[in-house]
């Protein structure tokens, strides 16, 4: 699966791995020692992340139910907790830079894109 900003027609991951049951959410990233460039992880349905007990820091992207990007959050390091953002039902965790290298910005609208794969 690949997520695709459609506002400015640009691919911002091209694996995407989706945690969608209570058990994928509460282990995420946990365990890992990084986020590869092109990598992302989606917690649906959610609207706060922590990174605690995380080694590395990461971006993420809160998503409406259009997929509208309604918050965002760069350099979320270890130990720290986003807030909660009321309209979001996805949460986009990507590596740390994809935000600013991508373009992301409020407003814009990312798809997903081809099959799913479960973390």
């Amino acid at each position: 699966m690949q997520i695709i900003n459609r506002s400015k027609e640009k691919v911002i991951a091209n694996t995407v791995m989706m945690a969608d049951t209570f058990w994928l959410r509460l282990k995420g990233l946990l365990g890992r020692k990084g986020l590869p460039a092109g990598e992302a992880l989606v917690l649906y349905p959610c609207s706060s992340v922590h990174t605690c007990f995380m080694r590395f820091a990461i971006d993420v992207v809160f998503l409406n139910r259009q997929g509208k990007v309604v918050y965002q959050q760069e350099n979320l390091v270890p130990w720290r907790f986003s807030p909660m953002v009321r309209d979001a039902v996805a949460v986009v965790e990507l590596p740390l830079g994809s935000i600013k290298a991508s373009g992301i910005e409020p407003g814009d609208t990312l798809a997903f894109v081809g099959g799913v794969s479960n973390v």
